[in-house]
């Protein structure tokens, strides 16, 4: 038996001072604080089984989405890792937080913003964090943003370190740095892989908390399915190659400006993407290998899936599931050779469109009754297995952002305030909207500037460029290589972004400088491949263009 972590070991010091102040956890009852799991999966776009796509095995997600309120249409601020969960978990736009790279910490950068962990611990909760939910690095003062948002040491898997080593064996028999990368896990150093141990770790702090006197709040971070795609190789054998097929637009739209492309850099240096000589920075990539993109990035859902599985019928095992708020999101989606492209690094749907779901007990679902498996592990392997029925569903347009003002409300905290501009004076407010309104219940809020018409919802989101062209920073420049940045609104019939000058020393876009623009209509061109900024009135931007 592996010895305890240093998260388990701190767990036992903070619940021995809480139960040593309060004396044994009594039993549960109607006015006791909801806990809080918040499940972050890095890279996945909403390619689930809940959210239409027949072909992805997901069962256990699409579990949670039929108890749950399920967001048809969240998106992420920017589409990258860093300044996407900087954002959503301080609850500010990234011209807030003033991080589009990975390189600065907001509360030296920018200001000394609070976070939903934060907020939640201040409130009397256990904050715990296991995986990758802030991005490690400077962006989160390489400590996962401690001691301020977190009651024990964060958790890290031993084993991430090996993600981009070699340790995918190729058809050649030898171990390779590659982006297709099945294994077998006995095979892979310490025979694990990071969100297995991930999943270990949360299950053992759910076995810790569940005699606390004190609520929890435990954000999980899965990697999968980032790249490179290294996942239990059997995992494959659900999507046989000839079940899969390509982007239903793999080329690059005529009419995309340039500073929109971006050149997907990070899976040229992977050696099998080296070994096709590929041109940059168009490509394309060869249709057999696309294939074996997408099959492999489907696989990685489905293993996924089985983590989230064995977590949430931990929640059934300790009888947690009537006490817990589930919350399952990604911190963006990822382009699968839409438009010619790969990865994130864009303003698209595909790439700022992410899955969102809550599971509130006794809300969006009724309490389970005693002895009733709630969150039953579901085999994705089974042949019988069937997307179970949807839950509740809405449409309407959200951003990450709500994430903060949401779980605070369901969790029965008060909702920090709306933030003034500018706000980088206030360590707590948000600048997201608040969901309660969209929930069953009590505590609902109104907010009078959304209220009624869903044609005045707006998601913003916006991407750096060091240049008019695509070149070989162009998918994650830093600060002071920033020049261009776009903007883009997402409302219920368009998509419209207009690249405008930006200087990186005082974080100022000049509107008045347009680089280019993009105007897609949802209606007639849901893929966004029909760019008809040209032929608008001069691409005048509209009122409501600015957050």
């Amino acid at each position: 038996m592996p010895p305890p972590s240093r998260s388990l070991l701190w767990l036992g010091l903070v619940l021995g001072a809480v139960c040593a102040s309060h004396g044994p956890a009594a039993p549960g009852n109607a006015t006791d604080p909801l806990n809080v799991l918040l499940i972050i999966v890095d890279d996945l776009r909403p390619s689930l089984g809940c959210y239409g796509n027949k072909l992805i095995r997901s069962p256990n997600i699409d579990q949670l989405a039929s108890r749950s309120l399920l967001f048809q249409n969240a998106f992420a601020q920017q589409a990258v890792c860093a300044p996407s969960r900087v954002s959503f978990l301080t609850g500010r736009r990234p011209d807030t937080t003033r991080l589009y790279d990975f390189n600065s910490y907001w509360r030296v950068h920018a200001g000394n913003f609070s976070t939903i962990p934060q907020y939640f611990k201040e409130n009397g909760y256990v904050t715990m964090s296991v995986g990758k939910v802030f991005h490690p690095g400077i962006s989160s003062n390489h400590s996962d943003d401690s001691p301020y948002s977190w009651s024990v040491p964060p958790y890290h898997p031993s084993s991430e370190k090996y993600e981009n080593t070699k340790t995918c064996r190729g058809p050649d028999g030898e171990l390779h740095a590659n982006l297709l990368c099945p294994v077998d896990v006995v095979d892979v150093p310490e025979g694990t892989l990071p969100d297995k141990q991930s999943t270990e770790q949360a299950i053992q702090l759910l076995g810790k908390m569940k005699t606390s006197a004190s609520p929890f709040f435990l954000a999980v971070g899965y990697h999968k399915p980032h790249i490179p795609f290294r996942y239990p190789k059997e995992f494959q054998k659900l999507y046989p190659l000839e079940n899969v097929s390509l982007a239903p637009d793999p080329q690059v739209p005529a009419g995309l400006p340039l500073v929109a492309y971006n050149p997907w850099m990070d899976l040229r240096q992977r050696e099998d993407v080296q070994a096709l000589n590929l041109s940059v920075p168009y490509g394309p990539i060869p249709a057999d290998f696309q294939r074996k993109i997408r099959q492999s990035y489907f696989a990685c859902v489905s293993y996924l899936d089985t983590q989230v599985g064995r977590l949430l019928s931990t929640l059934d095992d300790l009888q947690l599931a009537s006490s817990t708020i589930v919350a399952l999101t990604s911190d963006h989606g990822w382009a699968l050779g839409e438009h010619g492209e790969w990865a994130k690094y864009s303003n698209f749907d595909v790439t700022t469109r992410v899955p969102l779901m809550f599971y509130v007990p006794g809300r969006t679902a009724p309490l389970p009754v005693e002895g009733e498996k709630f969150f039953p592990y579901l085999d994705p392997f089974d042949s019988i297995s069937e997307v179970p029925e949807p839950g509740r569903q809405t449409g309407d347009l959200v951003e990450l952002l709500s994430l903060f003002p949401t779980l605070a409300g369901l969790a029965g905290l008060r909702v920090p305030p709306r933030c003034p501009i500018p706000s980088f004076h206030m360590e707590l407010c948000r600048e997201g909207r608040n969901l309660l309104k969209l929930f069953e219940g009590r505590g609902e809020e109104e907010e009078p500037h959304v209220r009624g018409n869903p044609r005045e919802l707006i998601a913003y989101s916006q991407y750096p460029r060091p240049a008019d062209s695509p070149q070989w920073n162009s998918d994650k420049p830093s600060l002071e290589d920033i020049k261009v940045m776009g903007y883009s609104i997402r409302t219920v019939d368009y998509r419209y972004t207009v690249w405008v000058g930006f200087n990186p020393q005082e974080f100022l876009a000049n509107f008045s400088d347009i680089h280019a623009g993009e105007l897609y209509f949802v209606a007639s061109d849901p893929l966004q491949d029909h760019n008809v900024y040209n032929d608008s009135q001069g691409g005048t931007l509209p009122q409501s263009f600015m957050p």
